[in-house]
């Protein structure tokens, strides 16, 4: 098919030709190759064939552009539509290679240019709607993502954490119809109650949801006043999440059915939860071990003690400082840490050396013969 052609090798110029450049390598390759000059050659045809459609639509603007961002995406890639293949499969479970000739691609849209069945139908000069050869059956709900900010000490012990979400839900004046109270659901005009139109022309078709139904096969009298028309209210809901133990940030959880409402009574999606951990003012975590900072004053490492600190469960642990304890000199308390399945991490003790910022003239004249004693310099 030529829509699967690199139009630009077609005319022998690079992706980033000129207008004027894609124009004179029309015409150069059309007088060389015109039916006219070559009328027994029946290559020489195809060949002009090809020429033409590629100047169709590179020497268009609007379609380069429309057909530069398709290559982007993959679209042409192996031959066939296979760099969409894949795409269109995790969208709608239907697969786009091999001998099948109905590309799916409902829904899909590439940012300002439009859905595939605008770009397409605009690229290769369709744009004849003809009925889908299938009628639309039910669709599980949208796939609800979002972002959740939970404490350090839930996040390594677990526990639960509500969110509240926006999301579509069945709108309780029509209860999902469209319809406004007293109204009646007539078969839809443009997809005669398919709930999906095509567009295209030759061997391949892109199909669309009916933009007039939305997909439902009916349309109303007369709109529902609350939807108007869509059956779908947006609607905050709120989620008690559970947090498993030892999850960290970017930490991802699916919970089943929590999502977008389905269409035309299908399941609904699910709920896609990343956490983010907020930081702690004791803990800092390093894998599954949790790092602890405790200040001890200088007489403290100088001479030695006993300090206790609290682990993440609320108990609390001793640990011996001996003399001579530098700032920085880290004490590990085994299976104290994070829990992820059978793997426990331990909680590490790391002393900071606090030295008092001022001091009284008899604590400087002490302080002064200390060092002195001691042979330190100051």
């Amino acid at each position: 098919m030529a829509q699967t052609k690199d139009f630009y090798a077609v005319l022998g110029v690079g992706s980033n030709a000129s207008q004027d450049e894609i124009k004179k390598a029309y015409r150069k390759l059309a007088k060389k190759y015109h039916p006219d000059a070559n009328a027994s050659d029946a290559k020489a045809a195809e060949r002009f064939k090809e020429i033409s459609e590629a100047n169709n639509v590179l020497g268009n603007s609007a379609k380069r552009k429309q057909y530069d961002e398709m290559r982007r995406l993959g679209a042409f890639d192996g031959g066939g539509f296979g760099g969409f293949g894949g795409g269109a499969r995790s969208a709608r479970g239907a697969g786009a290679r091999g001998g099948a000739q109905s590309i799916n691609f409902e829904d899909f849209d590439i940012g300002g240019l439009g859905g595939l069945g605008d770009l397409f139908s605009s690229m290769f000069g369709g744009g004849e709607t003809r009925q889908s050869s299938r009628p639309r059956g039910p669709e599980k709900g949208q796939t609800v993502e979002a972002t959740l900010d939970i404490p350090f000490r839930t996040a390594a012990r677990g526990g639960k954490v509500p969110i509240e979400l926006e999301v579509s839900e069945e709108c309780g004046t029509c209860h999902g119809s469209g319809a406004a109270p007293g109204a009646q659901l007539k078969t839809c005009p443009e997809c005669n109650g398919r709930g999906v139109i095509s567009f295209g022309q030759g061997g391949f078709a892109v199909n669309r949801p009916c933009p007039v139904c939305l997909g439902k096969g009916q349309v109303p009298t007369e709109p529902c006043p609350t939807c108007h028309g869509s059956g779908e209210v947006r609607a905050r809901r709120k989620v008690l999440v559970n947090v498993p133990p030892g999850v960290d940030t970017g930490s991802k959880i699916r919970l089943k059915g929590q999502g977008g409402k389905g269409n035309a009574n299908g399941p609904p999606g699910d709920l896609v939860i990343t956490f983010n951990v907020l930081p702690d003012k004791f803990y800092r975590r390093d894998g599954l071990d949790v790092i602890a900072t405790v200040p001890l004053n200088i007489a403290q490492a100088t001479l030695g003690t006993k300090i206790s600190v609290r682990t993440l469960d609320g108990k609390k642990v001793a640990i011996k400082i001996p003399p001579g304890t530098p700032s920085g000199k880290r004490f590990r308390v085994r299976g104290q840490g994070i829990q992820k399945g059978d793997t426990k991490g331990d909680l590490i003790v790391e002393v900071s050396i606090q030295v008092p910022e001022k001091l009284s003239e008899e604590q400087e004249r002490m302080m002064r013969e200390f060092a002195e004693s001691g042979g330190m310099k100051f």
